[in-house]
């Protein structure tokens, strides 16, 4: 469903509900959700996003029947899963990073809590914890596929140093191979000016290629492209990933212009922006749609929860999926949201689609 937010003469959704010290277990009528998110420390805004954007989807259905408290993270996920735990709720939305998924996991397990974290790390997925971020590798292979399906055959990829970069570089091979074209070259890098300079130089020292993939930030993509137009392969086509959606005016960017990545839609997600901005005075974080599209997935699941009883997990892997804010999605049977995605091009006057996502995985 599309967000609605508050209507004029109407007053907007309430805070979300942030745990007491002295709160009991009780309110047997309704379902107890944890939401855990940072309220606190360098990533609260992103988490107050989250919160916010959830609360949004209870007040946008009319639902009366779920109770959501949250805890924040920052001050510990393991005690503040604890206390979760306590306080008799009965699924876990969050956390966000993966290492405080990956913390609260066994105490969650033991208690027959799902866990359903807003963290895009596919390691820390399985045995009753599901991750619901945008995923790395789908991204790049989603991107690869198109490209290769216009004639770009030889793949290069410029790769940061880090757990995102190893986990791109591990997909970029497997896509590349999938759709059956070849890596001639992949360089890693530290993030800083002298170290993209040497990797671009050494990237096309030996073969040209048709296509390089940066599988950083839309920020370093355009500091990137120069060096790769002086570089001995200067008509590459430059692709993205994922991260690029953070950005939409730095993909305006003439530098960019005609790079491809791929992503979930951004169409329902403009039309939560605008009720979030209506309703809080302030534009969200792109991951507040997690928030959003988690709750409506509860939501869904309810019809057939009795209230007091284990989260139906089960019913999470439907094959045909749900449909969110972000498009179409489906859970793995290793607990990895599949997301159905768009290809989109850039331009200077924004970016756009060259490959509409699927609507749904029935096709």
């Amino acid at each position: 469903m599309a967000p609605k937010g508050a209507r004029p003469g109407q007053a907007a959704p309430a805070a979300p509900e942030v745990e007491s010290p002295t709160a009991l277990p009780g309110d047997q009528a309704r379902h107890r959700v944890a939401l855990l998110v940072p309220l606190s420390g360098p990533n609260a805004a992103v988490g107050q996003s989250i919160a916010n954007a959830a609360a949004m989807a209870l007040i946008d259905t009319g639902n009366k029947s779920i109770r959501m408290t949250t805890y924040d993270t920052a001050t510990g996920a393991v005690s503040a899963a604890q206390r979760a735990l306590a306080a008799g709720n009965k699924l876990f939305l969050g956390p966000l990073l993966s290492e405080d998924a990956a913390a609260i996991a066994p105490a969650a397990r033991g208690a027959g809590v799902a866990v359903i974290s807003y963290s895009n790390d596919a390691t820390i997925a399985g045995d009753g914890v599901y991750t619901m971020g945008f995923s790395p590798a789908q991204s790049i292979d989603r991107v690869v596929r198109y490209a290769r399906g216009k004639g770009v055959a030889r793949f290069a990829a410029l790769i940061p140093n880090g757990a995102y970069g190893r986990n791109a570089s591990t997909a970029m091979i497997k896509s590349v191979e999938g759709a059956g074209g070849s890596l001639v070259a992949m360089k890693s890098y530290e993030r800083n000016a002298k170290a993209l300079q040497r990797a671009v130089a050494e990237l096309g020292r030996n073969q040209d290629y048709d296509a390089v993939l940066i599988a950083d930030n839309a920020r370093l993509a355009i500091s990137a492209a120069p060096l790769i137009r002086k570089s001995s392969s200067p008509r590459a086509r430059i692709l993205g990933t994922e991260l690029w959606t953070a950005e939409p005016s730095a993909l305006m960017t003439p530098v960019l212009s005609g790079a491809w990545y791929a992503s979930v839609s951004d169409t329902r997600y403009r039309q939560l922006a605008q009720a979030y901005r209506r309703q809080f005075g302030k534009g969200p974080f792109r991951l507040a749609s997690l928030g959003y599209d988690s709750m409506l997935l509860v939501i869904k699941m309810t019809g057939n929860w009795k209230v007091g009883t284990r989260f139906p997990a089960e019913r999470l892997h439907d094959e045909d999926g749900f449909v969110g804010v972000d498009g179409a999605f489906r859970f793995a049977p290793n607990g990895v949201a599949q997301r159905a995605l768009e290809v989109d091009e850039t331009s200077p006057t924004g970016a756009k689609i060259a490959s509409p996502a699927p609507a749904n995985f029935k096709g």
